[in-house]
């Protein structure tokens, strides 16, 4: 009998086409998975996340596993998208990791007391950036403990495989 293997969901949201184009080849790297979403600003990852409007279909636009989050955006900012996430008691065990070309020490610490779990200053080459995203994974998904999320308890996984691509699995390999 054959158990499908959960996907990892990455969100990021952030105005910024290119940074989404560079994230999006990022993480094909270092996760070996194009189940990456960019969406252009707060409000419209509010949207995916409460599966509002466009967003409602729970199949099309799982629960993420790990958002990437811009400050500085239109409509409804960083700051305040981290504020929202974090109060919410269906979200706030999300982890958020700010990623921005800000390097203030005064928003550093805003961004912690608001709850985000990582603050990174978006790096300035594609290798890079490829780093870093290689031991986001590398921590998020093999050296810490997550809380089970709802598509794992549905796919009945193991944790430890849960940061691999979906796919068959005979029992076997399980």
């Amino acid at each position: 009998m054959e158990k499908q293997r959960a996907r990892t969901v990455l969100l990021m949201a952030d105005d910024d086409e290119d940074d989404c184009l560079l994230m999006a080849g990022a993480i094909r790297e270092a996760f070996q998975t194009d189940n990456f979403h960019c969406l252009k600003d707060g409000q419209e990852l509010l949207d995916y996340l409460f599966h509002r409007g466009f967003y409602e279909d729970n199949d099309l636009f799982p629960s993420p596993d790990l958002i990437f989050l811009d400050l500085n955006m239109p409509k409804k900012d960083g700051r305040q998208t981290l504020k929202e996430i974090k109060t919410d008691p269906q979200l706030r065990m999300i982890p958020v990791i700010i990623y921005t070309t800000s390097s203030s020490q005064q928003e550093i610490e805003l961004c912690y007391k608001l709850g985000a779990n990582s603050y990174i200053v978006k790096p300035i080459s594609f290798e890079r950036l490829v780093e870093t995203v290689r031991c986001l994974n590398k921590y998020w998904f093999e050296v810490a403990t997550l809380p089970l999320s709802k598509q794992l308890r549905a796919c009945n996984v193991p944790l430890s495989q849960k940061a691999r691509p979906c796919e068959r699995v005979s029992e076997q390999e399980m």
